[in-house]
């Protein structure tokens, strides 16, 4: 339990750095606008020179008190020190370090792919850096069948939309949903899409057979569904096994060598939960341990 606190620590820790670097090292000094507090902190910090980190904390205060309820003690306290986390690497860390000072869509491209990683990770240890990040979360566990990534730019829009205003800067606006857009595929792609997989539907006259052989060649559990052929209503089974694209292949090959007269139907999953695929819990649907 402690070594499992420890490496969940550990990636926090990455991932608000990470996540800090994209914003301060590339947007902020691109003048790109990014979404949530961090953007509304950003328009403060060119605008009155206000500490990134420190506004993101100030700000958070009414968003954390409403989400707080529904998001529970854990994501809470988790969240929290996400934010402090961040706003020391941001305020403190990050400019005693050199910034990007080139091309501005590289800025943006850059700082969208490095924000993505940085809150993919703090996301996948069920926790947030606060603002925006509350809403979102508190939607995705309401309505769990909402693409996460998708959630976060679709919150981004109202804050690039703000710094284009403020700034005069129609440039910042396209800057800025670039970054964000970059930043929600690379968010949906390390949450969910390490974890889509591929689905195999064997129909067989084997069926036993099929999964004795993918067990072996694989190691991968399978499903026999009864089923009958639509034309003469001759019986058969249809095997179903959840894999790897890797594994597919060899399932492929075992399969064919088994029974040629087989069909295989193979279908691009994009979340698998259960035995031997990782499952991502928000706020309070985590385990308590």
């Amino acid at each position: 339990m402690t070594e499992n606190r420890f490496k969940n620590l550990a990636l926090e820790a990455l991932g608000c750095f990470v996540s800090a670097l994209g914003v301060y090292s590339f947007a902020v000094a691109a003048q790109v606008p990014i979404d949530g507090i961090a953007g509304v902190g950003a328009i403060l910090y060119h605008l009155f020179g206000m500490p990134i980190g420190l506004s993101n904390i100030l700000l958070n205060v009414p968003i954390v008190l409403y989400c707080f309820k529904l998001l529970g003690r854990g994501f809470f306290l988790r969240s929290v020190r996400c934010m402090v986390m961040f706003a020391f690497f941001t305020d403190f860390v990050l400019p005693m370090l050199p910034v990007y000072t080139g091309d501005r869509l590289l800025a943006a491209v850059c700082g969208g792919v490095v924000m993505g990683i940085g809150d993919a990770l703090i996301y996948m240890q069920n926790s947030s850096t606060g603002g925006v990040d509350f809403i979102t979360m508190a939607i995705k566990v309401k309505h769990p069948h909402l693409p996460f990534g998708n959630l976060t730019f679709g919150a981004a829009l109202a804050v690039i939309l703000a710094n284009g205003v403020v700034f005069r800067d129609v440039d910042a606006i396209i800057y800025g949903l670039i970054l964000n857009f970059l930043a929600s595929t690379v968010i949906n792609r390390m949450m969910f899409g390490f974890n889509s997989c591929m689905l195999a539907m064997i129909v067989t006259e084997n069926g036993p057979a099929a999964c004795e052989a993918i067990d072996r060649e694989v190691d991968r559990g399978s499903t026999i569904l009864k089923g009958y052929g639509g034309y003469k209503q001759d019986p058969r089974d249809v095997v179903l096994c959840a894999c790897s694209s890797k594994q597919l292949y060899e399932i492929e090959k075992v399969i064919k060598r088994l029974d040629p007269g087989s069909f295989i139907i193979m279908l691009q999953a994009n979340e698998i939960q259960g035995e031997g695929f990782r499952r991502l819990v928000l706020g309070k649907n985590e385990k308590k341990g």
